[in-house]
């Protein structure tokens, strides 16, 4: 593999390069757009686009079959087998009978207690006010803990900064009575979020809740230190601002939470969304916590499975073990993505600094394989899956053409995976890479229904 210089693409190609200039020259964003969800309100006729089936494909009306992939290089998931000098897995578990009975609708409460005390060996010592029980509520998975949480907010303007995590949109379109108030971030500035707009937004716009991932879905960057200190303070005492921090342990060397800068639990409106998905990569537990004032957990009500066989992970040495050994295999794979990523002449001109995500710019290759919906169905063609930058633009009225999105020429790369199965994608990556170097950009663009026994996906 040799380095490919940036600019290599468009010298070779300009010959090629297609006159995609709006949604209805690119049989990708036509496809995107027709199927429900992704539809605008409606058409320039007036109705919505029917829906796209291939009959071909189906082996249940209306149910499209997605298909086989060699590489997934999209799935939010981190590795959950055995890492160096990690504790071991859980690979048994013993459930007590009185387990099987429903749990409390906030949770088990020993499980409560032990997230409590985690957090406040972790980011509370030495501060007089501490987390108990009472501000944790167990829920089943992140998504719950979400439309939990904005169930018992009432009529309010929700501020957020896009690109961000694309189950927002799921839970802003679901509940009416939230407006959301979105601000793009700029490439410029490291994708940072900008917390000065916050507070202008805050002041100029209203807001009674400001929603954000942190470290950050998709970009791979974090709010820390003097900044999380300042947004943790600037929502006091009218605006509440909920942090998922899922990503909190994956910064080299560090771990994060607001949970360090709050003054008060139960006073300061700060809601923490965070569980044993992630840091812990335990995603099938679908264990998942909200911490926060007593006030606001007392309103929620759901509760989590495997809360019992969960409760020694929990055990701060445990967690901190655990933790150091996630930290140091996952710099290792991000440099491996990184590294080969920018052999292949695609350098990552903001590199994560936390998360197992990438948030690659495909700006500087030749049109159409440089916006994400393109870029994402020729990767099926070869049996790999990236998400395409779009689906980060919370936009849940649709209200901005999907040319026009600042997140069009980009995918999110997740090396959550093995390793091996990262190299199966990034060879995918170079094989459509060497695809345009031979064949020019005619190919590109087109024949998207049917693809070389993968049929395409589009959820």
């Amino acid at each position: 593999m040799t380095t490919t210089p940036v600019g290599y693409f468009r010298d070779i190609f300009g010959q090629f390069i297609g006159t995609h200039k709006t949604e209805k020259d690119s049989e990708a964003h036509k496809i995107f757009r027709a199927y429900p969800g992704h539809q605008t309100k409606t058409s320039r006729s007036g109705v919505h686009t029917p829906e796209t089936i291939n009959p071909d494909e189906e082996t249940v009306p209306g149910v499209n079959h997605p298909g086989s992939t060699g590489a997934n290089l999209g799935q939010g998931a981190p590795e959950v087998g055995e890492l160096p000098d990690a504790p071991p897995r859980i690979n048994s578990l013993w459930i007590p009978t009185e387990a099987h009975e429903y749990a409390p609708t906030t949770g088990v409460k020993k499980f409560r207690e032990a997230v409590a005390n985690l957090y406040n060996v972790e980011y509370r010592q030495g501060k007089e006010s501490k987390y108990t029980y009472e501000n944790v509520c167990i829920v089943p998975g992140g998504r719950a803990g979400l439309s939990r949480v904005a169930a018992v907010i009432g009529d309010v303007y929700v501020g957020y900064q896009v690109p961000e995590y694309t189950t927002y949109s799921e839970v802003l379109s679901v509940f009416k009575r939230l407006v959301p108030i979105p601000t793009a971030l700029k490439a410029e500035n490291g994708y940072k979020l900008d917390i000065d707009q916050i507070a202008r937004d805050i002041q100029g716009q209203g807001l009674s809740v400001v929603v954000a991932s942190n470290p950050r879905n998709p970009t791979g960057q974090a709010v820390m230190g003097e900044d999380l200190d300042k947004l943790v303070h600037l929502c006091k005492p009218h605006t509440t601002v909920i942090l998922d921090e899922f990503y909190s342990w994956y910064e080299y060397g560090k771990s994060l939470s607001a949970a360090a800068y709050i003054d008060d639990v139960n006073e300061d409106p700060v809601v923490i969304i965070d569980g044993l998905t992630k840091n812990f990569r335990l995603p099938g537990w679908r264990t998942c916590w909200v911490i926060g004032p007593k006030n606001l957990i007392s309103a929620l009500s759901q509760s989590g499975a495997l809360q019992i066989a969960a409760l020694p992970l929990l055990e701060p040495s445990r967690a901190r073990q655990e933790k150091i050994a996630l930290q140091k295999h996952f710099h290792m794979k991000r440099n491996h993505v990184l590294k080969r990523l920018a052999e292949m002449g695609l350098p990552v001109k903001t590199p994560p600094v936390a998360t197992f995500y990438i948030w690659l710019d495909l700006s500087d290759l030749p049109n159409p394989l440089n916006n994400g919906l393109t870029f994402f169905e020729e990767l099926l063609k070869e049996k790999t899956i990236v998400v395409p930058g779009i689906f980060f633009e919370i936009n849940p009225a649709h209200r901005r053409d999907l040319f026009s999105s600042p997140c069009h020429h980009f995918v999110r790369i997740s090396f959550g995976p093995p390793l091996a199965d990262l190299d199966k994608g990034l060879d995918a990556i170079e094989r459509v890479l060497e695809r345009a170097r031979e064949e020019g950009m005619i190919t590109f663009g087109h024949s998207y229904f049917r693809t070389k026994g993968t049929s395409v996906v589009h959820h």
